[in-house]
């Protein structure tokens, strides 16, 4: 069968095969049952506080001391791992804890008897270094190693301690009493001193105001007297310069003048030579362009007047001769018309004349009826007895129009209620 071990614990086979036995830190195995046994020991770190109650030190005082450690057992090596499996094999983790514990405790009692409480005290490192050192040296035939070890505690039930503070105490307050009455001291020293440089520096700081005073004061009246000789050359000065500022400015205003003038003359000059400039423009260019226009627009006229005239003359004799084709035609055709008039005259005679006179009726009621339409009014007065308005216009000029066959036969001699109009010579009207 296979069997396996965490890191914390170690395996130890014996048996048939197994001469000497087979340890194994964390890792598997294969055991025969029956003829092979297998044992399992903790690898696991224990925590151990060594107590040491009223040991004696050196001088004979006694005081309890605490320490704290951490021991395990050496997996790793195969030494230690062998010797502690003959020591501890089959024992609890709390069983090697108390074999450790009374190790430890032994050398940390016996360490405390060569030493003094104020080297146990003071120098917690170096008692801590000894128990280290003695203690592994002792631990490691066993196959356990010490991890650390650190001192808890240290006290007495006699005050040998307190005492000791207090001697220390003392010792410090009387340094300090002594060093802030030294400090005390200086500062007084310290002070007289400074207040005698401070006299020394004021009475010098008031020999030198005085002199600087004394100083200022001959500065002041030598600058005085050259203030006022300055002031007064200033003022003799100022007045030359304000006489000669005069002089200038009359002689500016002078300049200033005939500057005017001249520029006055120059732009006089300038105003000819423009008005000139704007006589050429305003007036004579355009004179010289109107007459150009006027010279073109009368060879345009001229030109036009001789086309068209020649276009008339054309025309006219286009008309011309249009009229005279038209007359010669219009001749023919009354010519011919009135060769079968006068021959339709010469067959039917009176039906003729009738059939003019048909056709001049029209014209005839017009020409009577013509007066009234150019009336712009026309005012009706009735007795009565007959009509009035429009109708009785229209039957006047249709009574009018009833005495034209009498008239006719008075002057021609002919009835027209008796003569037939042949259907041919009413076509031919």
């Amino acid at each position: 069968m296979f069997y396996t071990c965490g890191p914390n614990e170690a395996m130890v086979i014996s048996g048939c095969g197994r001469s000497p036995p087979l340890m194994i830190a964390g890792g598997r195995v294969f055991v025969i049952p029956c003829i092979q046994k297998i044992q399992r020991i903790s690898l696991n770190t224990l925590t151990l506080n060594v107590k040491s109650e009223k040991v004696y030190t050196r001088h004979g005082v006694p005081i309890s001391v605490t320490g704290i450690a951490q021991v395990k057992i050496q997996g790793q090596n195969k030494e230690m791992l062998a010797a502690a499996c003959q020591m501890f094999m089959g024992k609890s983790e709390v069983e090697i804890a108390e074999i450790a514990l009374e190790t430890l405790e032994g050398h940390q009692r016996a360490i405390i008897a060569h030493l003094t409480v104020e080297e146990i005290y003071q120098d917690r490192k170096k008692f801590s270094e000894q128990v280290f050192k003695v203690a592994s040296s002792d631990l490691v035939n066993m196959g356990i190693g010490v991890v650390s070890y650190t001192l808890k505690d240290v006290h007495d039930d006699q005050g040998y301690l307190t005492s000791l503070g207090k001697a220390r105490t003392a010792q410090v307050q009387k340094d300090a009493r002594i060093g802030e009455a030294q400090f005390k001291r200086d500062a007084v020293i310290r002070e007289a001193h400074a207040m005698q440089e401070k006299v020394s520096a004021q009475y010098v700081n008031e020999i030198q105001m005085a002199k600087a005073q004394r100083d200022f004061e001959l500065k002041k009246a030598s600058y005085d007297y050259e203030i006022n000789t300055k002031k007064a050359e200033s003022e003799m000065a100022y007045q030359l310069q304000v006489a000669k500022t005069k002089q200038r400015i009359e002689e500016e205003k002078m300049q200033v003048q005939v500057v005017e003038r001249t520029q006055q003359i120059t732009l006089q000059e300038q105003e000819i030579t423009r008005r000139e400039k704007e006589l050429e423009a305003k007036v004579r260019k355009p004179a010289d362009a109107e007459r150009y226009r006027i010279e073109k627009i009368a060879e345009a006229e001229r030109l036009q007047l001789i086309m068209e005239a020649e276009a008339e003359a054309e025309s006219i004799r286009m008309r011309g001769e249009a009229q005279a084709f038209a007359m010669e035609a219009k001749g023919r055709a009354e010519a011919e018309q009135m060769t079968k008039k006068a021959e339709a005259y010469k067959e039917y005679k009176e039906g003729a004349m009738v059939d003019m006179l048909l056709e001049k009726l029209p014209l005839m009621a017009e020409e009577i009826s013509r007066p009234l339409c150019e009336a712009q009014k026309i005012t009706m007065v009735s007795s009565g007895g007959s009509e009035v308005g429009v109708a009785k216009l229209t039957g006047e000029i249709l009574e009018i129009m009833t005495r034209l066959p009498s008239a006719v036969e008075k002057l021609t001699g002919v009835k027209i209620s008796q003569v037939t109009s042949p259907a041919g010579l009413t076509r031919m009207g």
